[in-house]
């Protein structure tokens, strides 16, 4: 577990200073991936879920 919330934040991290530096190529691409394959599998996940859901029903309701 210490290893994938290192990693998630690893990822994180990365992926930031990417899209801050604007590079969108195929290796920012393949880092939003991984983070996003990491996220999923770590603890955060039902919470990240959770928000996501959220901000979908309160996207249908304004419709």
């Amino acid at each position: 577990m210490i290893v994938s919330i290192s990693a998630v934040v690893f990822f994180g991290v990365l992926l930031v200073f990417l899209l801050r530096a604007r590079r969108s190529t195929v290796s920012t691409a393949l880092v939003a991936t991984l983070f996003g394959f990491l996220l999923a599998s770590s603890g955060v996940a039902p919470a990240v879920d959770s928000m996501l859901r959220s901000v979908a029903q309160a996207a249908h309701t304004l419709k």
